[in-house]
């Protein structure tokens, strides 16, 4: 047999991105059909033979589209030999299975397609069990759909009265054990990471987070920084699992550089959910770097994505936070001497090539200077019971006077506002 044969063959995809009319949105379809292109491309061995934006004045809630509709696009889907239809937005368990049933072929929607991909890129541990997490809290919504075993019935031993749980039933619950199962083991890798951040808060290095938009140049600007060899693609999700290097400054100043999973409009809330302790590394930062891809034509949309999700992790607005517009080689001539000059009029904002190094060099700079920064001085009482806040203060070398009363101790202190924001948070 000729080895070729033996070679899997591409799954034959056409995706779909509904347009609906009654629904707001920020962006193009156009464009949103261009990313759900891009994130198809992101799984291996996929082939999109076609993609094309639906339509609606609504949303039909059997099949999502119109019976005209779904009647069309399944000519064009037999005639193209479609295996996998992809629907660029929320899809009802009660539609897929009906919209697979009309058309005979599998359906995913873009929830679906998110965790394929992410399931694909987990590397580590608590990665792999993040993605399994989350793939099981959607795919319990999703029994609906299964095949017809799923209505039968299964007989119990017959120690008590009445029918046998279905094995809709008896799956839903072994997904529920499961479910348990990977949290138990989240939970020891969780405390294993916060031991880590303990760990870290102890280093006298302050905490850099890479954060932004897939895609938008996070981990070539990380590797570019650091001289690190981490995964960087052009494409969606090529990084997943965070990375953290210690990165020494052109100023002699030693900084940890954090590189964080690419975030993504509609991003599955059981996702968020489940990659909570991974994202939540951007709340230990002392600076958040915003990588926004300035080339791209909805680049200030994206950035609005992103800002939705760091203020949903918790993320205040005060936050220390830089601004780079990152793939200036990608933008023509005139273009990438309007975005220099304005990113030089605005505070806190830089406009670099993560690939060729332009403006690496002003951004660096400022980030050292973001960490000169000047002190203040503080005077306040703790009780006796706060031994654990007096001896924090101690081993950061901030206090300058201290006096014992009845009321506990007096103390008087000169820190920097990173030092401050860390005391708060104790």
């Amino acid at each position: 047999m000729d080895a070729y044969e033996t070679a899997a063959k591409p799954t034959r995809a056409w995706i779909l991105h509904p347009d609906i009319r009654a629904e707001s949105a920020r962006r193009l379809p156009e464009h949103r059909l261009a990313e759900a292109v891009s994130l198809a491309a992101a799984l291996p061995g996929m082939e999109v033979l076609g993609a094309e934006v639906v339509r609606l004045s609504r949303v039909h809630p059997g099949m999502l589209f119109g019976s005209g509709k779904v009647d069309e696009l399944k000519a064009r889907l037999t005639q193209e030999e479609i295996d996998l239809v992809l629907v660029d937005g929320p899809v009802s368990p009660i539609q897929q299975r009906n919209l697979e049933k009309a058309w005979g072929v599998k359906l995913l929607d873009r929830t679906g397609l998110i965790l394929e991909i992410f399931a694909d890129r987990a590397r580590t541990r608590e990665g792999v069990l993040q993605v399994e997490l989350a793939a099981l809290s959607y795919q319990r919504t999703r029994l609906v759909r299964a095949w017809t075993h799923l209505e039968r019935q299964r007989g119990g031993f017959g120690f008590v009265g009445g029918p046998g749980e279905t094995q809709k039933e008896a799956d839903r619950r072994a997904i529920d054990e499961q479910v348990i199962r990977i949290r138990r083991q989240l939970e020891k890798v969780v405390k294993t990471r916060e031991l880590h951040r303990s760990a870290r808060r102890k280093v006298p290095f302050p905490i850099v987070a890479l954060v932004g938009y897939t895609n938008a140049g996070k981990s070539t600007l990380f590797n570019r920084a650091t001289g690190a060899d981490v995964l960087a693609k052009d494409m969606l999700f090529a990084t997943l699992d965070p990375t953290m290097r210690g990165v020494t400054l052109p100023s002699g100043r030693k900084v940890i550089l954090s590189d964080t999973v690419g975030f993504i409009s509609d991003l599955p809330t059981q996702l968020v959910a489940a990659f909570r302790a991974t994202l939540e590394e951007v709340l230990e930062a002392d600076l958040i770097l915003h990588v926004r891809d300035i080339s791209h034509p909805e680049s200030a949309e994206q950035a609005a994505d992103v800002m939705e999700i760091l203020h949903s992790l918790g993320v205040k607005d005060s936050a220390p936070m830089f601004e780079v517009w990152n793939k200036l080689d990608l933008v023509d001539a005139a273009t990438h001497e309007r975005l220099i000059q304005q990113a030089t009029t605005r505070e806190n904002v830089f406009a670099v090539s993560a690939l060729t190094g332009a403006g690496l060099d002003t951004l660096l700079d400022a980030i050292s200077a973001a960490f000169d920064e000047e002190k203040t001085e503080r005077s306040f009482t703790l009780g006796f019971g706060e031994g654990r806040k007096r001896a924090w203060l101690h081993a950061e070398g901030v206090v300058m006077s201290e006096s014992e009363a009845e009321d506990g101790w007096h103390i008087a202190v000169r820190w920097t506002a990173r030092q401050e924001k860390r005391w708060r948070e104790l």
